[in-house]
């Protein structure tokens, strides 16, 4: 049964468009319960296990509202959409493997459900399904499949592992994001210019937009992860610390000189293996001056995508994708 998914409140939405995108994302919805179905029930479970317990849909949002500065939504875009989101659900399966996590979207995660083997082995079939639904929208949206899929991963490897020796510890981490996360969301908006006719400018112009957006939203998925509670957050808060990632909050609360912030960074440079470290980590790093730091940093990404669509005619599209890039950043505040 299709997920009641809707567009969100942005500025100057016509009802005529918010109509469509309702329609669209519903159709997104159908497709991606279609997909996932199996003849093997367990899999068929297994499959639908996270796209069950919902999510945001931000990614087929910016496929229709980018096709909406073209010929408009068509089964194509809706594909695509289907496409770019079950690439991003299936990733989850993964990331919650590399985690260790129990909980996602509020919900068991696939590997604490079942086990590793098998979150792992029913992440490959929801990339292998990604795939099979993109292969039906021509050689130039599967070559933009693949390639997505190597700097996703690519970003995934360079995100486990710590900066190198010798390289600036901030320009390494924004890079990691723009692969593992701002590729897909500028993918996304890519599809959805391709796919409705728009100019190769446009192209350019949306898929520039959907990966710095994507960065802004990573940035502020790692300050959610260390500001927010289990109940919010649908898991665990401060995954990243008890691995002993570097997040923008993390870089700059580690560059700080200040006496008193010793016990932190002693916290923040090695993994904690505790809860009782990993929750005094977070009750020091909360209000400190490097979280606000990120945040307008954060913001400041935002910004820079909202400005990358100066060239776009007026109109309530491009103000809807203003309003997104905003929306995107404004989850931790």
């Amino acid at each position: 049964m299709p997920r009641n998914a809707t567009a969100p409140a942005l500025p100057g939405l016509s009802d005529d468009l918010r109509e469509r995108l309702d329609a669209a994302l519903s159709d997104v919805e159908a497709l991606l319960d279609a997909r996932v179905d199996h003849a093997d029930p367990f899999i068929a479970e297994a499959n639908g296990h996270l796209l069950q317990a919902g999510g945001k849909r931000f990614r087929p949002l910016l496929t229709m509202l980018a096709a909406e500065l073209g010929n408009g939504i068509s089964a194509d875009v809706v594909a695509a959409a289907a496409g770019v989101e079950l690439t991003h659900l299936a990733s989850l399966y993964h990331d919650d493997v590399m985690d260790e996590a129990y909980t996602r979207r509020g919900v068991p995660s696939a590997n604490a459900k079942y086990d590793n083997s098998t979150a792992i082995l029913v992440g490959d079939l929801l990339f292998g399904t990604a795939s099979d639904i993109i292969a039906d929208l021509g050689p130039e949206a599967v070559k933009i499949q693949a390639q997505t899929f190597i700097r996703l991963c690519s970003g995934q490897i360079r995100d486990d592992r710590p900066c190198p020796p010798g390289e600036d510890a901030h320009a390494y981490y924004l890079g990691v994001l723009a692969d593992k996360t701002g590729v897909l969301i500028a993918t996304a908006a890519r599809y959805g210019a391709l796919l409705a006719g728009c100019s190769r400018e446009v192209i350019a112009l949306v898929t520039d937009y959907g990966e710095r957006i994507g960065v802004a939203f990573q940035l502020a998925d790692d300050l959610i992860d260390i500001s927010s509670t289990s109940e919010v957050l649908g898991k665990a808060p401060g995954t990243d610390i008890r691995e002993g990632k570097r997040t923008l909050p993390i870089i700059y609360a580690l560059e700080s000189t200040d006496p008193a912030d010793a016990r932190l960074q002693a916290l923040l440079r090695q993994p904690t293996h505790t809860d009782d470290e990993l929750a005094e980590a977070l009750d020091l790093l909360r209000p400190h001056p490097a979280m606000d730091r990120a945040r307008a940093e954060t913001t400041a990404m935002a910004r820079s995508a909202q400005d990358v669509l100066a060239p776009l005619p007026d109109g309530e599209v491009k103000s809807a994708l203003a309003a997104l890039a905003l929306r995107v950043v404004q989850r931790d505040q």
